[in-house]
């Protein structure tokens, strides 16, 4: 194709040739374009999501101040004028929300247009309309919610002159002052500020808190930002109660300013994001950074509802409760914890025992009562009293009934309920009123380990395990008998790296593993022995390989395309010895 006289055959051959290499590289490009289109869908979808949720919180705090006002509007005067205070603030975050939101939609907007595409309509469900619903104007709570959009109905979805001309500008070190991409930069550090200072600095009972917010724009590594947010909101006027929020509020909005991008140094974000960006994954950058946006929106309007709705008195029934330990022995010490159902932490209750003049007040809502325990049970009943939301006392009636035990015994398997085949099941045996505890079985082999024994069926389907108490006089008696299943161990889950079978793999990775998950709580050690992996499109004899190690698929692994699948079928033997083909896919 390159030098020497070709026929006109092989010019024909090599002209194809290129044609058809043009069109492969067109398809796989189409693939990855058609992937950020979905994961624009699915960030479109779950921005909604968030937007509700935050308005969720507002309605709340609404509602409350309604019931207040209907029930006395007088005698509730302050805390109306609380819940004021908390929706002026929540409405300020809402303000601060719908610019930002607003802000990106017109860089999208912007793009769009110079890009030739059609923005001059909206047709909600149209396949061939790029925009379906637009934000309502008439509340800044409803701003907040960005322009619904639909980028398969975009034509120049691999255009990406023009997001990075009107973005970036001409250095990705150092994007233009005049183009979107600092003033997005700007904009986001100036949000993260205010929505901090919203959410964590104000005055509130009579005491003032405020958050030093800080801009932290350069950090070592995700240990290093977290250490360096940690220490700001540390600080002794923020309010405990909000620091772990205000923690995730400020991570979430933090971006990494300079950067390394292969062989350079100092690349802004900016840059970073959205260099030789397509148009439709520069869209989906914006609608993922919208996320970010109405998720801190969200965790700081949760902030000011949690002021409003649990502290403040805002529960309209009131039940006692007792709380006492479901039994006892001889001659100790019990508590008994006496509270209501709906409690504020700043009302503590009086207890009152019927007979006696004492009253009893505690903290945390609660007040905690001293016995020692005699005769068969300890039944105490008395009063409780609280304060309502006018100042008038509210009193109850209370009993609680402690049981006193007599000697008997307990087992437990600290596992499962069921005795498995070839494997160390820990089991815990207890008693009372005896000096000494041992476990016994048939058809087990049982064995002392630490506080506790280790039992292995030896045959059958079933087992027996018994509890016996000894005191040194030589008495003894048989606690407790039962009679336990015995089952193989279950299949463990195969493991590609870090990821078990149906989650996405990581093609880096060429270890297998077999294992269970964390809702099999059995610890118990599986052993892969030889394996065989496919995908769609394979030519040749499936891969195979002896022991954990992938390596031998490697090739596959690299060349299977983006959106198929890995399957592996694999023999695995565990502690009991038993060779177990098991199964897996992960998506690729």
């Amino acid at each position: 194709m390159a030098g020497g006289k070709e026929t006109p055959r092989q010019k024909m051959i090599g002209m194809m040739y290129l044609v058809l290499t043009a069109l492969l590289a067109l398809n796989v490009s189409k693939s990855i374009l058609d992937a950020f289109v979905a994961i624009e869908e699915n960030t479109q979808k779950g921005n909604i999501a968030q937007v509700q949720r935050g308005n969720g919180y507002v309605i709340t705090v609404r509602s409350e101040k309604g019931a207040l006002e209907a029930i006395d509007p007088k005698g509730n005067a302050q805390k109306i004028k609380n819940i004021d205070a908390a929706l002026d603030q929540m409405d300020n975050i809402n303000k601060a929300t719908a610019e930002m939101i607003v802000m990106i939609d017109k860089i999208k907007l912007d793009i769009l247009k110079k890009s030739g595409e059609e923005i001059s309509k909206y047709k909600n469900n149209d396949e061939l309309t790029i925009l379906w619903e637009k934000y309502d104007e008439s509340t800044p709570e409803t701003m907040c919610q960005p322009i619904r959009m639909n980028l398969m109905a975009v034509a120049a979805k691999d255009q990406y002159d023009v997001p990075m001309h009107e973005i970036i500008g001409e250095d990705i070190k150092k994007p233009s002052a005049g183009k979107h991409g600092m003033k997005l930069w700007k904009g986001l550090v100036d949000y993260r500020r205010e929505i901090m200072n919203l959410a964590g600095s104000y005055t509130w009972a009579g005491k003032e808190f405020k958050v030093d917010v800080k801009d932290i724009n350069s950090y070592k590594d995700n240990a290093d930002l977290t250490k360096q947010i940690q220490a700001m909101v540390d600080g002794e006027d923020v309010n405990p109660d909000d620091k772990e929020t205000l923690s995730q509020i400020y991570n979430r909005l933090t971006k990494q300013e300079k950067n390394k991008v292969h062989d350079q140094k100092d690349v802004h974000w900016i840059g970073m994001t959205f260099d030789h960006a397509p148009l439709v994954a520069a869209l989906a950058s914006l609608s993922s950074l919208q996320s970010d946006i109405l998720t801190a929106r969200a965790d700081a309007l949760s902030l000011w509802k949690a002021k409003i709705s649990t502290g403040e008195y805002s529960f309209d029934k009131i039940a006692p409760i007792a709380i006492a330990p479901s039994s006892t022995r001889s001659g100790e010490e019990f508590e008994v914890k006496v509270m209501m159902a709906a409690f504020d932490s700043q009302n503590q209750p009086k207890v009152k025992i019927d007979g006696e003049d004492k009253v009893y007040t505690g903290k945390g809502g609660q007040a905690i009562i001293k016995r020692s325990a005699s005769g068969a049970s300890v039944d105490l009943k008395g009063t409780i009293t609280i304060l309502n939301k006018q100042g008038a006392e509210k009193t109850r009636e209370w009993e609680a009934s402690v049981p006193v035990i007599t000697p008997s015994g307990a087992i437990e398997l600290t596992e499962l309920n069921v005795l498995y085949r070839g494997y160390p099941n820990k089991v815990e045996a207890s008693g009372s009123g005896y000096e000494t505890i041992s476990l016994t079985g048939t058809s087990v082999s049982v064995s002392k380990s630490g506080s506790g024994y280790i039992v292995k069926p030896t045959g059958g389907k079933s087992a027996t395990l018994s509890v016996t108490g000894r005191n040194a006089n030589g008495d003894s008696k048989v606690l407790k008998k039962g009679t336990y299943r015995v089952s193989n161990l279950p299949d463990p889950v195969l493991f590609w790296g870090g990821s078990k079978s149906g989650v996405k793999g990581s093609r880096s990775s060429r270890a297998l593993l077999a294992k269970y998950t964390p809702e099999i709580p059995l610890k118990a050690s599986f052993k892969v022995t030889k394996w065989t992996a496919s995908a769609p499109g394979l030519k040749g004899a499936p891969p195979q390989g002896m022991g954990g190690s992938l390596a031998p698929a490697g090739a596959l692994i690299s060349a299977a395309p983006p959106g198929t699948s890995l399957s592996i079928t694999a023999t695995v033997v565990g502690p009991d010895g038993i060779a177990r083909q098991i199964g897996g896919s992960w998506p690729l």
